[in-house]
């Protein structure tokens, strides 16, 4: 099957997609951007995440047919002519990136978060990024990018 779908504002098709084929599989394999990342394919870590619709989900739950239509938004959509969102900038500059697997989906993440709420507390970032695992970090640092990003949106 063709799936026609909007992917960072550019409007994309990937065709011989078959049934079964996950967004994240389109996305990456057949699209190329490879940001999102392939982990545990059960929407458990959160590596894989994207906005649909203007709406997180985890790509790799997401039949690619399902997709057909709608809008995609990447990690790689975050950056805009090439200069990295504050978001990114933020992960950067306080070492927040590591071994970088579960980056994008804690980029799409936070970009959620601080969409929805500006000026979240500890506990609110804890809850937001419960859904992303990093085994690389104690996740201090991944706080302290989403702090300096906050302090950033708000100056």
């Amino acid at each position: 099957m063709r799936v026609d779908l909007t992917v960072n504002g550019e409007r994309r098709q990937a065709d011989d997609v078959w049934e079964g084929e996950s967004l994240l599989y389109v996305l990456r394999e057949r699209l190329g951007l490879p940001g999102s990342k392939n982990a545990c394919e059960q929407g458990e870590c959160g590596s894989c995440s994207v906005y649909l619709d203007g709406d997180v989900v985890c790509a790799c739950l997401v039949a690619a047919g399902q997709a057909q239509g709608r809008d995609v938004m990447t990690v790689e959509g975050l950056a805009t002519d090439d200069v990295l969102h504050p978001v990114q900038t933020a992960f950067l500059e306080t070492g927040a990136v590591q071994c970088g697997f579960c980056t994008p989906g804690l980029l799409v993440a936070v970009h959620d978060l601080l969409a929805r709420d500006p000026s979240p507390d500890d506990d609110t970032v804890r809850e937001a990024l419960a859904g992303n695992l990093c085994r690389c970090t104690g996740y201090e640092k991944i706080l302290d990018a989403v702090r300096l990003a906050a302090e950033r949106g708000r100056g």
